[in-house]
């Protein structure tokens, strides 16, 4: 893929926040990640042509990283947090591991509702939490997550466990768009219709459809669209097998889960720092977001790679994701009152 310009605009914050020529620019950034995709190497790269800023990386899971930062306290060399899911944003967030930042360019360029409402973390890219079904054996497939409690899906339903970050904000968001009730209800529908123990990533719950241990399953867009675009063992050989809803289209829309960063709370490189999520926020990142990882973009109106298109053009669910973070311990002990593995 031919590399796209950066956007004049995040140039001329970068240079502006850092205080000298983008072009010119001395110094680095400190990222601590969760991301394990070799393909954001790319990001790194043209973010250093651009601005001259070096990135060095550690790469750990999230839980790991932030108790780091924390280990590390005000001698932490890390400046910014990325990680996925917005309960491991509200993690870091609440270990104290972020700090505020003001910057014009992400508040204009990333929607509100994909933002902290105290500016600690901001979301990236974006997976659509979709509906998947064996197109041989279910005729009337589920069209929102709360239909996929309903008895007559007994025996018929995969899913991951209830330690998923992805399982837990999928429940915290169903508790913010229906209530504590519904959400309780709609999680011990779930346990009754599973068709196995919860178990696996999500690329096995897409296993599962080919293989016939279940006949409705969930999974994160970007895995189905990456098995689209290139082999996936187990998905790909049978994948006209598989069909996709994406959920609540006449009510509040897919569920969409981020991958998103922050300044660390003791950054070393404030400025630095602030100039790589500005350059996050970029045209041309966010359509290698799309391009390299099979993602969703952040930002309005950017192009879509191939195999992310294939999908189709759906309603994404709008609500506001620091209201649904605050409903994660809830959904942890509606996840433990109804015995979901």
């Amino acid at each position: 893929m031919a590399r796209s310009p950066l956007s004049p605009l995040v140039i001329a914050a970068a240079a502006l926040v850092a205080g000298v020529n983008a072009a010119t620019a001395e110094g680095e950034v400190n990222l601590y990640s969760s991301r394990h995709y070799d393909t954001d190497e790319r990001l790194y790269s043209d973010f250093t042509e651009a601005t001259g800023i070096k990135v060095n990386r550690i790469e750990g899971k999230a839980d790991e990283l932030i108790a780091r930062m924390q280990a590390e306290g005000a001698n932490s060399p890390a400046d910014v947090l990325i990680t996925v899911d917005t309960s491991r944003l509200k993690r870091a967030k609440d270990a104290g591991v972020l700090q505020s930042i003001d910057s014009a360019v992400l508040e204009d360029r990333i929607p509100s509702n994909l933002q902290d409402n105290e500016n600690q973390w901001f979301g990236f890219s974006q997976r659509a939490r979709i509906i998947f079904y064996d197109k041989n054996n279910v005729t009337e497939p589920p069209l929102d997550y709360v239909s996929l409690a309903d008895p007559k899906f007994k025996g018929m339903v995969c899913h991951r466990s209830s330690s998923s970050t992805y399982s837990q904000t999928l429940l915290a968001s169903i508790i913010e768009n229906h209530g504590e009730e519904a959400a309780h209800a709609w999680a011990q529908g779930m346990v009754d219709n599973f068709a196995r123990d919860p178990q696996g990533g999500d690329t096995d719950q897409l296993r599962g459809l080919v293989s016939g241990e279940c006949d409705i399953s969930i999974a994160n867009s970007y895995y189905f669209a990456r098995a689209l675009r290139t082999d996936v063992t187990g998905v790909t050989e049978s994948i006209d097998q598989i069909g996709w809803i994406f959920p609540a289209q006449e009510a509040e829309g897919a569920h969409m889960n981020l991958s998103g960063a922050g300044v660390a709370a003791n950054a070393p490189h404030r400025d630095n720092a602030i100039a790589f999520l500005e350059y996050l926020a970029s045209d041309q990142a966010q359509q290698y977001f799309s391009a390299g990882n099979d993602e969703f973009p952040a930002v309005d109106g950017v192009a879509l790679s191939e195999s992310v298109a294939k999908l189709g053009e759906f309603k994404a669910d709008s609500v506001d994701l620091s209201a649904v973070a605050e409903n994660l311990p809830k959904a942890q002990e509606i996840f433990n009152d109804v015995g979901w593995k």
